[in-house]
Parts: C-alpha cells; structure tokens; sequence
C-alpha cells in the first residue's frame, strides 16, 4: 500500500510540473493554453534525441529539455500568442488546439509515429527498500526533483520582484507601464518559464508515459484536471489536484485496472460538485 502511495506521489509531482504552466498562464495571465502538451512532447524529444543519438547522459539533457522548449515559448509568445491575449477565451482554445495539431503531424513527420524509448542510468533503475517498504529508485528521483521545482516556483512567484511585477501587470498593465515595466518582457519570460517546465515534465516522463507524437493529447486531458480540479487562484490548488489524482491514478490501474481512466474522470466529477470554484477558491 505504501509503495503504490509513493509512486503515486511521485505521478502526481510530474502531473504538476507539467502542468504549473499552464496554471500559471490560464490563472495570472488570463490566457487558454492547450498547446501546453506540444511543449512537454518537444522537451521529452529533446532528452530522448540528445541520449539515443548524441549519447548525452540523462542528467545531462535534462537543462537542454527546460531551454529548449522555453526558448521556443519565447519565441511562439512574442510572434503568435502575443496577439491573442486580448481575444475571447474561446478563439485562444480553437488557436492553440490548432498549434496541438500541427506540433502532432510535425513530429509525426520529422521523427516517425513510433514510441520512442530511452535507458535510464544504473542507479535510478530498479527499487531499493526503507523500513520493509518498496521504493522504486525512480519513483524517488521524482520526488526530490519536481518537490525542489515546486518549492522555487511558489517563491519566484510570492517573494521576488519578478512575481511582483507580473502580478502587477496581470492586474492593471497600464499601470505597470506607467512605472516602468516592461510587460511585454515580464509576459514572454512567464510563458517561457511554463513551457520550459512543461518541456522538463515531458523529459521527466518519458520512462513513465512513453513519448511519441500523441504525447501533446495524452497528457493534455492530465493536465486540464489538475488545473480545473485545483483552480488557478494560487499554484496551491492545482499541486493538491495534481497529488490526489496521480495516487488515484496509481491506485485505480493497481487495484481495478479494468476500470481504466474511469476511476479519474468520476473523481473529477465528485471534487468538481463538492467545490466548484477548486481546492482552492479565488479570493474575492
């Protein structure tokens, strides 16, 4: 029982990570995002590329996985997304739904409709035990590592003059102008942060998931749970969703798997009832 809750721990971490910056863009910044999962394939693609042809080892590609992606999310942002903020939500789902689209058939294009694989080292494979309990080596990777990103993402946002300026930009952009903000940078480097951290998720994930062109749609109902079961009022809620959902997840497929995804979807459905607002409600 203690090792399914560990290992669901460790799905529910990557959940958030993958899906913090979307929480971050829909709830800040007031923006749709569903091409968030594009940035996740393009991440997972970079780690699997730079290990299966370049023989980078796994760490090692892991900073390449976050620059990658948010380099191209600072790019997509100042030439396409820039111009649909202030457009209605539903025009930004249709366009960023497309941008899913074409992310799928380019990747299916470049690099083949087969799943790709990578071999992690040594010493993440395998389990080792505490106390009689089973912990996967991975599993435990998972944990320190998305536990340190979640920690430095809440205090980039709540204690730094960065997450102070782009609160002040969400709320009132002419007047952050007015004392001297570069909104528009504080907004690129924002939605380059999500898609870094989408791209890092995707690398993170590969051993669980698999990667192949329909990674974008595969993570994408994931990751709209957790942040609507969550909310967007803090990144709070959408880590609570994101912890509750990958052990459920976990202990659903473990106990009755032929259930499938069921179990999810009718989790989501009671919490949605129960607390309509999210784990956490705005402020008002």
């Amino acid at each position: 029982m203690l090792t399914i809750l560990i290992d669901g721990i460790a799905y529910g971490m990557l959940l958030f990570v993958m899906a913090s910056g979307l929480a971050v863009t829909l709830g800040l910044m007031n923006f749709v995002n569903l091409a968030h999962g594009a940035f996740a394939m393009i991440g997972g693609y970079v780690t699997a590329l730079t290990m299966n042809r370049m023989g980078l080892p796994f760490l090692a590609t892991l900073p390449l996985a976050f620059l990658v992606p948010a380099l191209v999310g600072m790019l997509a942002e100042r030439t396409l997304y820039a111009r649909m903020y202030r457009r209605s939500h539903l025009e930004q789902v249709l366009f960023s739904i497309a941008l899913v689209f074409m992310a799928m058939a380019a990747a299916d294009w470049l690099l083949g409709s087969s799943q790709m694989l990578i071999t992690l080292p040594g010493w993440l494979q395998g389990r080792f035990e505490i106390a009689g309990i089973a912990i996967g080596r991975y599993r435990a990777f998972l944990i320190l590592v998305c536990a340190a990103l979640v920690i430095g993402l809440q205090l980039l946002l709540s204690r730094t003059r960065f997450g102070a300026r782009l609160r002040a930009a969400v709320d009132d952009q002419r007047a952050a102008r007015g004392l001297g903000i570069n909104v528009g940078g504080i907004f690129a480097l924002t939605f380059a942060t999500g898609s870094g951290l989408a791209g890092l998720g995707g690398a993170l994930g590969i051993e669980i998931m698999g990667l192949d062109p329909t990674f974008p749609l595969k993570i994408l109902v994931y990751v709209l749970i957790v942040v609507t079961i969550g909310g967007t009022a803090t990144l709070t809620g959408p880590f609570l969703a994101a912890l509750i959902i990958g052990t459920a997840d976990v202990a659903g497929k473990y106990y009755i798997p032929e259930l499938g995804a069921f179990l999810i979807y009718l989790l989501m459905i009671v919490l949605l009832i129960l607390r309509p607002q999210g784990l956490i409600a705005p402020a008002r």
